[in-house]
């Protein structure tokens, strides 16, 4: 079992490093229920950094499971006035959420993919405005991740629950860094390590990347003024936080019109509570124009169905095949850690933040500039140790940003 100390120095990282709460500031915790024991313990350590509150919104799989079984159809494409009221709330107040993850790969799997996409779709509608507020880093947010019963014996199906979920915490512990003596320096350290490598990034100012492997054969163009961001980040308020333990990448937005070729999975993709596997997307002018799938077919159309945004992609993101998660040799069936062992793209909302005073400006003038919109954002990867990229300079010089699945660029500033 781990123990109550170490459990302790995680729940410490995700509210110092994570969301970094600050003295009379609110709290909301977005937590299973299965992983109780470990939300009160950073209930605790909450409100001896000095939280004004605490607020935590309970979510329980056989709950969810249930309700998509039983409820009718106007129910399922419902989302609660009361939830978005409360949100908005918490944000107008300068608020923090932490999310706490540890949701079954497989919970939904056979429940009919419309209901899940009518129900996604209402909660994205209805959450617009607070979303505003994160992706834009005008409050600080995170997420972090905890085992539960199914979601471990999915990662390792030949082990007995318990001792699944707890080489499931052993696999997380080591790559957040917990596993390390001090994890808060640990993590100062990494977004040093981050902050180097999107600095050069931003200094060589690409106009194109252009993608290689097997499968995979996409050329992307980037925004003028786009910019390359990744580890920490910087609330409106001044307060630098961590949107994602872990986190290993770099990212930014392509331009919602430059997107040409196909790019092929490389690892399933959870969403909804379904799993979409060995998939790949063919783009034209920036919109996915073809499509396929060997599991999750059905699922993947209603993603790319959600809105027209979701047929094109809101960012990009670069991650070496030597990241901790992708050393881990393990299969997460969990976005959060196998978007960090690949490098990734994600169709659907761009972040504002990824381009040159794209916080300030309109719908129109994102659109303007090649920022895409969507009520979705979902990453997916497509890196491995395959993957060879090239980046195009502006006056046409092309080189190697990655080569075998690794940077091939000095990000180390050595």
């Amino acid at each position: 079992m781990v123990s109550q100390q170490t459990q302790e120095k995680y729940a410490e990282l995700a509210l110092q490093t994570g969301v970094n709460l600050q003295k009379g500031q609110t709290l909301m915790i977005n937590a299973p229920i299965e992983g109780a024991d470990f939300t009160k313990i950073v209930v605790r350590k909450a409100y001896k950094l000095g939280a004004k509150d605490v607020h935590i919104n309970w979510t329980d799989d056989e709950l969810t499971l249930l309700r998509y079984e039983n409820a009718p159809d106007e129910v399922i494409a419902d989302y609660p006035e009361w939830r978005v009221k409360l949100h908005d709330a918490l944000a107008e107040d300068g608020g923090a959420v932490l999310n706490i993850r540890s949701t079954n790969p497989d919970l939904l799997k056979d429940i009919d993919p419309s209901r899940v996409a009518k129900a996604n779709k209402a909660a994205a509608e209805a959450m617009v405005n607070f979303r505003k507020y994160t992706m834009n880093d005008k409050i600080t947010w995170s997420i972090i991740s905890i085992p539960s019963g199914d979601w471990a014996q999915k990662i390792f199906p030949e082990q007995s629950k318990e001792d699944a979920i707890d080489s499931l915490w052993n696999a997380i512990l080591k790559i957040v860094r917990v596993d390390q003596e001090d994890p808060i320096a640990a993590w100062d350290a990494h977004n040093e390590t981050l902050k180097t490598a999107r600095e050069v990034l931003n200094d060589r100012n690409y106009k194109k990347l252009i993608f290689k492997a097997p499968g995979t054969d996409l050329e992307l163009e980037l925004p003028e003024g786009h910019i390359w961001k990744g580890g920490s980040a910087v609330s409106e308020g001044g307060v630098t936080f961590n949107p994602n333990i872990p986190t290993e990448e770099v990212f930014s937005m392509p331009h919602k019109y430059g997107v040409n070729g196909t790019v092929a999975s490389t690892k399933p993709l959870n969403y909804g509570g379904s799993l979409i596997d060995n998939f790949s997307l063919t783009f034209k002018d920036g919109q996915v124009v073809d499509f396929k799938a060997e599991q999750g077919e059905a699922v993947l159309k209603h993603l790319l169905d959600s809105d027209e945004g979701a047929k094109r992609l809101g960012e990009i993101a670069l991650v070496p095949h030597e990241s901790p998660v992708s050393q881990s040799g393990l299969i997460f069936y969990n976005t959060l850690f196998d978007e960090n062992a690949s490098c990734h793209i994600a169709l659907g909302k761009a972040y504002p933040t990824n381009l040159e005073g794209g916080s300030a400006m309109s719908g129109e003038e994102l659109d303007k500039h090649g920022v895409n919109d969507s009520l979705i954002h979902v990453d997916f990867m497509i890196g491995s140790e395959k993957m060879d990229i090239d980046g195009v300079l502006a006056d046409g010089t092309t080189e190697a940003v990655f080569r075998n699945g690794t940077w091939a660029l000095n990000v180390k500033g050595e």
